[in-house]
């Protein structure tokens, strides 16, 4: 995503300075991130890397926890996130 003749903050891509983990054990956009020209491209770039598997293994934890899926299904889904990981670090 990241283009060689554009400069981007120092921040751009870092999932815990532009989607944190908030209080509420939920991730949040920060107010100082609101106003950023490339707010949505950072977050995208962001969330696309390893990290972002992360914040989907923190997803599929919340859904299991809430009831919304069952243990299999958790099951299946962390071992492809873990697969996908691991497929990352090659």
């Amino acid at each position: 995503m990241m283009n060689d003749n554009t400069e981007y903050p120092g921040c751009f891509g870092d999932l815990d300075i532009v989607f944190p983990m908030g209080e509420n054990e939920l991730r949040h956009t920060p107010e100082s991130c609101m106003a950023c020209f490339y707010k949505t491209e950072c977050l995208r770039d962001a969330l696309a890397g390893k990290s972002g598997l992360r914040v989907r293994e923190e997803k599929v934890d919340r859904a299991y926890a809430s009831g919304m899926i069952g243990f299999i299904e958790r099951w299946s889904n962390r071992k492809d996130l873990q697969r996908r990981k691991k497929k990352m670090q090659k």
